[in-house]
């Protein structure tokens, strides 16, 4: 019989996976692009994946948790409090709404 050994003083993390839903009508491609480069700048292990979804949204998601939504707000997330909101979920503390930073560039088409 085969001995296993087990060691239950193993601390496994799972990776912080943040997602942002962009609005490619709206051109915010390049503020999710921005964003998770800004994420994985400071937070190498978050996984951030930028998708195109529905029509004005910019919606931020970290492990499932909705931390931003442009779709109620009609701003963009402030940066650093979702940086900070990352940091966060990555030391098992819990997830917040971020402050909006306002649109200074809007064109209505």
């Amino acid at each position: 019989m085969e001995n296993i050994v087990k060691n239950e003083n193993i601390n496994v993390t799972p990776q912080t996976r943040v997602e942002i839903e962009y609005c490619n009508i709206c051109n915010s491609k390049p503020q999710c692009l921005e964003l998770a480069t800004i994420i994985r700048e400071r937070i190498p292990d978050a996984e951030v994946v930028c998708r195109s979804g529905r029509r004005g949204s910019f919606e931020v998601q970290i492990n499932d948790t909705l931390v931003h939504s442009k779709l109620s707000s009609l701003a963009f997330p402030d940066y650093e409090q979702v940086v900070e909101n990352v940091r966060n979920a990555k030391e098992g503390r819990p997830v917040q709404t971020v402050a909006q930073q306002p649109i200074t560039e809007c064109v209505v088409q």
